[in-house]
């Protein structure tokens, strides 16, 4: 039966336990009512990934994340929401279908599944292939290139012979139709007669998998000595269904559980390059496909790494490709490092060469993006730049900074920080004044928002001001009275209709728990109880749901509930608060209302007091008489 995804969310949830899902890949073990284990996403001396069967949530305090199945997922397998839906429900044994089929037409998911099966099994014959006999010159290219018999295993190598119709063939023996492996790109459909011909003939292939190790297309170099009328030398999978080079990063399968760890990830051009690495202890290698690094690539990245070293050729095309993709991470809020080999050697000869320490030296003293781009340019002046080269440079290194920002939605507090680190940095490589650079600075932001297209949907600002400086000196004092409320709300749920009449969410500063607020909002006024499961399940975006799990923590581990007076004074130090202006065209709520009285908001209190004792009435619970 076909779900809509609404439904499908509450089904799956349903159906997968979370202490079952996280044992299928970490070890627990009970403690007290719920779990633990070895967070696989630091390095974890002793468990602290905690599992809550009873909120079906996961938490790690020393990483600061936390969700539910979903985010799980998200997590561990590096994908976005839909697909972890996907998952969960393949492995609950759930249908997800959007919509109507002809009777007996396959569905989508049938099709992807079919698709992923044809590449596995040509992946399984390339890789045989190699082994046998005959693919012995293929073997010795590898070998002599560095990699070992292990290596090539693990990256699941392959060799396709020197034949035009050798996997035509070989699928003959098959349930797979010569049509879909068309569609998958392993053969092609004759330009002259009828029949296909095998895409890849006398290259060494390497296997280019998803972030699951699902095989998804494949690389090929053309093997010396072997004759082939092609003319080029490299050759990937063309575009499919299933295969984005955008959208891919060779060995990111056997790479993704060292980039977690290190919160690192080594991005290189070579396959080779990322193999040879791997050997050499380098497990967080990993590489683009024949393609320059763009959005895509980055924001996959993100998903494992908080860090990326760059290693790119030390050309000028290497160096352009540097500028090219600064801007990407600026925006994708990422630290990027730049790594240039000496003697223009690439990482598989320099680690063959010269081995790891060298190398691990050098990506320990790797600069920043900005840095690189400081030298590079300040190495086009012959090295000691003029004065006003000087000025030019560090102009040119601002200019990229502001166009990153630009595209950014939600410009938090961490990405001031970083811009403020950024122009102290640039003040030390130029000496240049920094009150100078960050006028500059602000006047480039200026120049780049206006240039942007999202000006037509003002951005999403975090807050007005940094949430842990808001109205000093009681910021903190407003910030903690926030998130206790947020906290109470996530956990007395049946506060909010007096809470509403109160405040609005225009004076909750952070933009985590004004979504929060206005999911609780939405599930209110169509009749639910905005209730921890409630809210869970409004939110795809593991962020919010990790503040939803510290929100229910934080609170619980106060072990107790409510009082009336403490909610009544955590919403006056909300009320002093200046509300986030409206747009001219939205009314004032009435708390917005500079006429609105004491004598009002005392009305208003009243209600919750009643409310709450309402509440507690119910559930037999006495009003405590501790603040």
């Amino acid at each position: 039966m076909a779900l809509d995804w609404g439904d499908a969310k509450e089904r799956v949830r349903q159906a997968i336990d979370i202490v079952e899902l996280v044992g299928d890949y970490l070890q627990l073990r009970r403690e007290g009512r719920g779990y633990k284990a070895i967070c696989p996403w630091h390095d974890d001396s002793r468990p602290s990934l905690q599992v809550n069967p009873e909120r079906q949530s996961f938490k790690c305090w020393v990483c600061d994340i936390g969700g539910d199945i979903f985010s799980f997922i998200m997590k561990m397998e590096g994908v976005e929401f839909p697909e972890a839906l996907q998952l969960l429900a393949d492995k609950a044994g759930i249908q997800l279908e959007k919509q109507r089929r002809p009777e007996g037409a396959p569905s989508a998911a049938d099709e992807k599944r079919d698709m992923l099966q044809a590449l596995a099994w040509a992946e399984q014959r390339f890789h045989a292939y190699l082994l046998s006999p005959e693919g012995k010159p293929a073997m010795d290219y590898l070998t002599d290139r560095g990699l070992t018999i292990e290596t090539i295993s693990k990256f699941h190598c392959g060799y396709s012979p020197n034949s035009w119709d050798w996997l035509v063939q070989q699928a003959r023996q098959t349930q797979f139709p010569q049509k879909m492996l068309a569609a998958v790109g392993l053969i092609a459909e004759r330009n002259q007669g009828p029949g296909y011909y095998d895409r890849f003939r006398g290259r060494v292939l390497f296997s280019i998998r998803d972030p699951q190790g699902r095989p998804l297309g494949f690389g090929g170099r053309v093997l010396p000595g072997i004759s082939d009328d092609s003319p080029a030398k490299y050759v990937n999978s063309p575009e499919t269904p299933l295969f984005q080079k955008s959208s891919l990063l060779y060995g990111l399968d056997v790479a993704k559980e060292a980039i977690q760890k290190t919160g690192t990830a080594l991005v290189m051009e070579g396959y080779t390059d990322v193999a040879i690495a791997h050997q050499f202890g380098f497990r967080n290698a990993v590489a683009v496909l024949g393609t320059a690094l763009g959005e895509r690539h980055v924001k996959l990245l993100k998903r494992f790494a908080d860090r990326v070293v760059l290693m790119l050729d030390g050309d000028e095309a290497g160096q352009r490709r540097t500028d090219e993709v600064l801007q990407l991470f600026v925006a994708e809020n990422v630290d990027l490092r730049v790594l240039t080999l000496p003697d223009d050697l690439d990482p598989a000869d320099f680690l063959l060469e010269r081995g790891a320490e060298p190398f691990a030296a050098l990506m320990e003293r790797c600069p920043d993006a900005l840095e690189h781009k400081y030298r590079t340019l300040a190495a086009r002046c012959g090295g000691t730049p003029t004065l006003h080269q000087t000025t030019e440079i560090a102009e040119a290194v601002l200019d990229v900074l502001a166009k990153g920002e630009a595209g950014i939605r939600n410009f938090s507090t961490e990405l001031s920080i970083r811009a403020n680190a950024a122009v102290a940095r640039l003040h030390t490589l130029t000496r240049i004044p920094e009150d100078k650079l960050r006028k500059s600075l602000a006047e480039r932001r200026r120049k780049a928002a206006e240039g942007s297209p999202r000006d037509s949907q003002p951005a999403k600002v975090e807050s007005r001001r940094p949430a842990d400086q808001d109205d000093a000196p009681d910021g903190a004092r407003f910030m903690q009275a926030e998130t206790w409320l947020m906290e109470i709300l996530v956990n007395e749920p049946e506060m909010l209709p007096e809470i509403l009449a109160v405040m609005t969410s225009d004076h909750l500063r952070r933009g985590v728990h004004r979504a929060v607020f206005a999911a609780a909002c939405r599930i209110h006024e169509e009749g639910g109880l905005p209730n921890f499961d409630a809210l869970m399940l409004e939110f795809d975006d593991p962020q919010l749901k990790h503040v939803l799990i510290s929100l229910d923590e934080q609170r619980r581990e106060k072990n107790r509930a409510a009082t009336v007076e403490e909610v009544r004074q955590l919403l006056t130090v909300l009320q002093e608060r200046t509300p986030i202006s409206h747009p001219a065209s939205e009314p004032l709520d009435a708390a917005d209302d500079p006429n609105s009285n004491s004598l009002q908001r005392n009305a208003e209190f009243a209600r919750l007091q009643q409310l709450l004792k309402r509440g507690r009435d119910r559930q037999g619970i006495s009003v405590p008489t501790e603040g």
